[in-house]
């Protein structure tokens, strides 16, 4: 049986696939190994994660959650998921500042990849990283803590510097999110666009370049009743309009829990059409934003026939060597496209080229085709700790220029 990626449209091409259960296992496996990379939950939609040789999947690991009330962190095994981890950290009466819209993703792979929720004041996923463990090439395991010099390049690093055993998350008290879906955002309420996405703690704008919906998680009562020439959504809405919306969090201003409110999806099941698309994301400066949109708009006519949606979100800035938003406030334009490679690849280039002028970077696990640079000293890292190219691949050499 073919393994494959979430959606489908990726084939591993490893020999062997192993399940270690234990530390000593998985470090034997990389030692011996000549080409080794780690698959988390598989929701990269391009050969990020891909090997010639062995696949180490993690999902036999302990699965142990370790919370420090005191230092506020938690110790979390590399595989385990976030709609898992969530449940667990608010029990304990904690929560971590952001989660992804689809909280089924690995922890490792996600902070791997640079995934990111959204807020003008939250940082993606990997930002929450305060140290983490990884077998390297010699089956050694080597911790990174924030503060150690190369600490930014081992948190977003694509699996390129070894395979990730565990991360210490930060954490932050418990709280309660209330969503709503508004209704009839028009192109002239761009001119608002920085209050718009500051009018809660995440804010997504939904939209098929012609029509669109703002999903708004606040952590107070939203009272204005004509929002930015809104209407309210009368009832549960999901991101796709022609899809039910059973599977979304609850929506319509009803107070929750923090993780069963900031993702789109709920943790509990599988959203709806799960898998059948491709995704493609650019990451832009907050200064470029508005006027990005505005092209990307006018070229609506040529994207819709390879879209299902694009969603709008903010990610404040992070100073991780191959993080999307390193150096500068951004904001995240995504694309989820119909499972049709020959039909999307035309659209993503031209998306590609539209936004040139902007500075874009991809997000790290979905569909590109203009690399952004490497950074020496990322390249230098990776070639101290793994002279060898044992977790190399062709995504890597391709980013590292070899």
């Amino acid at each position: 049986m073919t393994l494959t990626n979430w959606a489908g449209n990726t084939a591993f091409r490893a020999q062997n696939v192993h399940h270690p259960t234990s530390l000593d296992e998985l470090q034997r496996l990389v030692s011996a190994g000549s080409r080794v990379r780690a698959l988390g939950s598989g929701h990269s939609f391009n050969d990020v994660a891909d090997s010639t040789g062995d696949l180490v999947v993690l999902d036999r690991m302990p699965d142990a959650v370790e919370i420090d009330s005191a230092a506020a962190t938690a110790r979390v095994p590399a595989r385990m998921t976030y709609a898992r981890l969530a449940p667990i950290l608010h029990r304990a009466g904690f929560a971590l500042a952001n989660l992804a819209s689809l909280p089924h993703i690995s922890v490792a792979g996600s902070v791997a990849t640079g995934t990111h929720g959204s807020g003008d004041a939250v940082q993606g996923l990997a930002s929450a990283v305060s140290a983490l463990d990884l077998v390297t090439a010699d089956g050694s395991v080597l911790t990174f803590s924030r503060g150690d010099a190369d600490f930014p390049g081992a948190v977003v690093a694509l699996g390129a510097l070894g395979v990730v055993t565990t991360l210490t998350l930060d954490l932050v008290p418990a709280f309660e999110v209330r969503q709503y879906v508004r209704e009839g955002l028009t192109l002239d309420a761009l001119a608002h666009f920085d209050e718009i996405m500051s009018a809660g703690y995440s804010v997504s704008l939904f939209t098929d370049w012609r029509e669109t919906r703002v999903w708004l998680k606040r952590t107070d009562e939203l009272t204005a009743p004509d929002w930015y020439g809104t209407t309210p959504a009368e009832q549960p809405r999901h991101p796709l309009p022609a899809m039910p919306a059973d599977n979304c969090t609850v929506q319509l201003g009803i107070p929750g829990p923090w993780y069963e409110r900031l993702p789109h999806f709920r943790h509990d099941a599988e959203p709806s059409g799960a898998g059948d698309e491709l995704q493609s994301e650019f990451i832009l400066p907050r200064d470029h934003a508005v006027k990005a949109l505005r092209e990307l708009y006018a070229i609506g006519d040529r994207i819709r026939p390879a879209l299902q949606i694009s969603e709008v979100r903010s990610i404040a800035a992070d100073d991780l060597w191959l993080s999307p938003f390193r150096g500068r406030e951004s904001v995240g334009v995504h694309f989820t496209w119909v499972r049709d490679v020959a039909t999307v690849q035309p659209v993503l280039e031209l998306v590609e080229e539209t936004l040139a002028p902007f500075e874009p970077r991809p997000h790290w696990g979905k569909l590109f085709t203009r690399w952004p640079a490497c950074p020496d000293r990322f390249r230098a890292l990776v070639h101290r700790l793994d002279p060898g190219g044992k977790f190399a691949n062709d995504y890597t050499r391709i980013l590292l220029g070899e």
